[in-house]
């Protein structure tokens, strides 16, 4: 009798502010040839609009990334890019705006993580270079963000005028929004009428209410509490504004009108998805966009087991984190997976419920921060070890007598 290789499927995310998805598939995949070296593995590295976005759809379509110089989260020019893929007919070229790349929370100094200050401006320069560039459809990437403004500095990058009552433009970051009185759309760029605006983004995360974006994330960003409600109500004001002077002059006339406080996806990325929604923007499930291409479906039901990862596993997870859309697809072919996470956190045991079989930390023994990061890849790759041996030796149980 012979038998055939066992079939991995790796599919993780990246781990933030340290390891790309295709370097955690390459470490995960170093773990599981120490135990199986003959082991046939399908990597597929994901991606959920967050830091990697752009360069993976690129490779994935053959597309190259431009390198463009615009303006960070706290101010200062940084060095981004976005990707371009098709523009061969009957394909229009279609840029990719990863808002990780230019206002993303690896962007912000650790003591500068202030959400009430910083800006998404760099998103609508971005978003304009890919105009220049001649694409017409454009998908923005929406994860990992650093800010909380609403989408505000995209707006006004792209020439809208944000003022208060003395018809002041609005300083940057979200913490000024709450002075917000009129939008003034006439500067607007033109060719946003002509362009097809597509956002990848989490339809979990709203723009207000008591799941708000504000009151979910700005803590991780920095906010405090008196910060929070701050933010909470200056995105409600936005919201407002937004929906009585922005959005009918961009809402189809046989459509029917985005909810900008409460639709899903209006809170991805501090707001972001509701300030371009304003503007005519489609708020897409990610993962409907994402993974389009893949075949995902096909290659994990092809698997005798999947392996997943990110860098935090908690109660958030199963709010469309990578691990939970692949465990509910490896779950519905009847395939079982293991997560394995730099950090677990409370409510990581909900995960079993979308279909996570185990999961386990990567960390063997208390670290620092820093040292964890700089060994992520070393460190993914034993945990995998030990989880392969671990299973490995289930198999050779014999069952005990009763």
């Amino acid at each position: 009798m012979t038998t055939r290789p066992h079939r991995i499927a790796i599919a993780p995310s990246g781990f933030k502010e340290s390891l790309s998805a295709a370097r955690v598939a390459e470490a995960i995949a170093t773990g599981v040839r120490r135990v199986i070296p003959d082991a046939e593995l399908d990597l597929i590295p994901l991606v959920d609009g967050g830091e990697g976005t752009a360069e993976a759809l690129a490779l994935a379509g053959g597309g190259r990334l431009v390198p463009v110089t615009a303006t960070g989260p706290v101010g200062n020019p940084v060095a981004t890019h976005f990707a371009l893929l098709g523009g061969t007919t009957p394909l229009p070229l279609t840029a990719v705006v990863e808002m990780a790349a230019v206002a993303g929370l690896a962007l912000v100094p650790p003591d500068r993580r202030h959400p009430g200050a910083t800006t998404t401006y760099g998103v609508g320069e971005l978003i304009r270079a890919a105009l220049d560039t001649g694409a017409r459809r454009i998908l923005v990437g929406c994860g990992d963000s650093g800010t909380s403004d609403g989408g505000a500095g995209a707006l006004q990058a792209l020439g809208a005028r944000l003022t208060d009552r003395h018809g002041r433009e609005l300083r940057p970051g979200g913490g000024s929004l709450h002075e917000l009185e009129q939008i003034d759309p006439t500067g607007l760029d033109p060719r946003l009428a002509t362009t097809e605006l597509l956002v990848a983004c989490n339809p979990y995360n709203v723009l207000c209410g008591k799941r708000g974006v504000a009151r979910v994330f700005g803590p991780q960003k920095g906010a405090t509490p008196a910060e929070v409600e701050l933010l909470s109500a200056g995105l409600e004001q936005l919201a407002a504004v937004l929906t009585r002077d922005l959005a009918p002059a961009f809402t189809p006339p046989a459509g029917a009108p985005v909810d900008l406080r409460t639709a899903p996806g209006t809170g991805a990325s501090g707001g972001l998805g509701a300030g371009l929604a304003a503007v005519g923007a489609r708020l897409l499930p990610r993962y409907d966009v994402l993974l389009d291409g893949l075949d995902l479906d096909a290659r994990l039901a092809r698997a005798d087991f999947v392996i997943t990862a990110e860098g935090a596993l908690d109660h958030q997870t199963v709010r469309g984190k990578i691990p939970a859309e692949v465990a509910r697809r490896a779950q519905a072919a009847g395939v079982p997976v293991l997560v394995l996470a730099g950090t677990i956190g409370p409510g990581a045991q909900d995960v079993r419920a979308v279909g996570v079989d185990a999961y386990s930390a990567i960390l063997p023994a208390p670290m620092t921060l820093v040292e964890a990061i700089d060994r992520s890849s070393e460190l993914l790759a034993d945990a995998t070890e030990r989880a392969i041996r671990i299973m490995a030796l289930g198999t050779r149980l014999a069952p005990l007598a009763a």
